[in-house]
């Protein structure tokens, strides 16, 4: 069974409450229709600014009632609210909204989960051969240094466990083990130290066992994990910055077949989904259910 599936069997038995500010988007509408026909969430109207919207900005932002009054009058902020407040499990946004502007909604009235320092976000990318992985982080983190990658690969490595069952993880570079040198290595480097996950790492290396046997990955190099992972069987890619994850998910998609699922945030205390602008009505739908499954 593929994480979808798996993924839409736990949404029908939940029926979460999914609020979604852009209901004047017709692929919305059509999702939203098509997943309460189908029992795979259950959507929430986008409510009116209220008193308790308002104490959710005023008690996580110290904001005044009138400004925070002003901030809610955005549907993003207030669907967020909504979420924070208890009113709706799940956000979804993005498919009219640019991914700036859903973060910074998410950011300001739901907040980071314990624990987390920098929000991220992944793809569920699914390959007409079956294959199924997670690329991270494809739409939010531009330019992350050691320390950020760190808190990337942690919060991929989560939500792996929680869709693919395992989470093998692997930091790409373009440079396998002390092949390459660069700032753009030693970063990579530096977070696959302190997260014992395997890195820095090429992409062959990473996913396939005979390239990685000829690299000496798990040969006491350093690159293999004591549990025997990370010979060639990664299933969640993270990619040193934004440009090398976000083409290579683009590129997945266009010259593979792939379907890319989200992108879907990662690090936040409820779950919030950025749809891309170019989400068709039945990746709204996959991305619904994705979204879910890490509640």
């Amino acid at each position: 069974m593929s994480a979808l599936e798996r993924a839409m069997i736990r949404a029908r038995t939940d029926r979460a409450r999914v609020v979604f500010p852009e209901m004047h988007d017709p692929r919305i509408a059509e999702a939203v229709a098509r997943m309460q026909a189908e029992g795979i969430c259950t959507p929430v109207p986008l409510a009116d600014t209220n008193d308790a919207l308002v104490a959710v900005l005023v008690k996580a932002r110290g904001m005044k009632q009138a400004v925070a009054r002003r901030m809610l009058s955005r549907p993003l902020y207030r669907a967020a609210a909504m979420v924070a407040a208890g009113a709706a499990d799940a956000m979804l946004a993005g498919a009219v909204n640019p991914s700036k502007k859903v973060i910074e909604a998410a950011q300001i009235s739901i907040g980071l989960a314990d624990g987390v320092a920098l929000p991220s976000s992944f793809f569920l990318m699914r390959f007409p051969d079956g294959r199924e992985l997670i690329f991270a982080d494809c739409a939010l983190n531009v330019a992350p240094d050691a320390a950020a990658l760190t808190e990337i690969a942690r919060a991929s490595e989560t939500t792996g466990k929680a869709l693919l069952g395992q989470a093998r993880v692997a930091l790409l570079s373009f440079s396998t083990g002390a092949s390459g040198v660069g700032d753009s290595v030693d970063k990579v480097r530096a977070a696959a130290a302190a997260t014992g996950f395997v890195g820095p790492v090429q992409g062959d290396a990473a996913l396939n066992p005979a390239v990685a046997a000829l690299k000496g990955l798990g040969q006491g190099d350093g690159l293999g994990r004591g549990d025997g992972l990370g010979r060639g069987d990664a299933n969640v890619l993270v990619f040193p910055d934004l440009d090398a994850g976000n083409i290579a998910y683009k590129l997945a998609q266009e010259l593979a077949g792939a379907q890319a699922i989200g992108p879907v945030l990662q690090g936040f205390r409820k779950p919030v989904c950025d749809l891309s602008r170019g989400a068709t009505v039945a990746d709204i739908i996959a991305a619904t259910a994705v979204t879910l499954a890490l509640a």
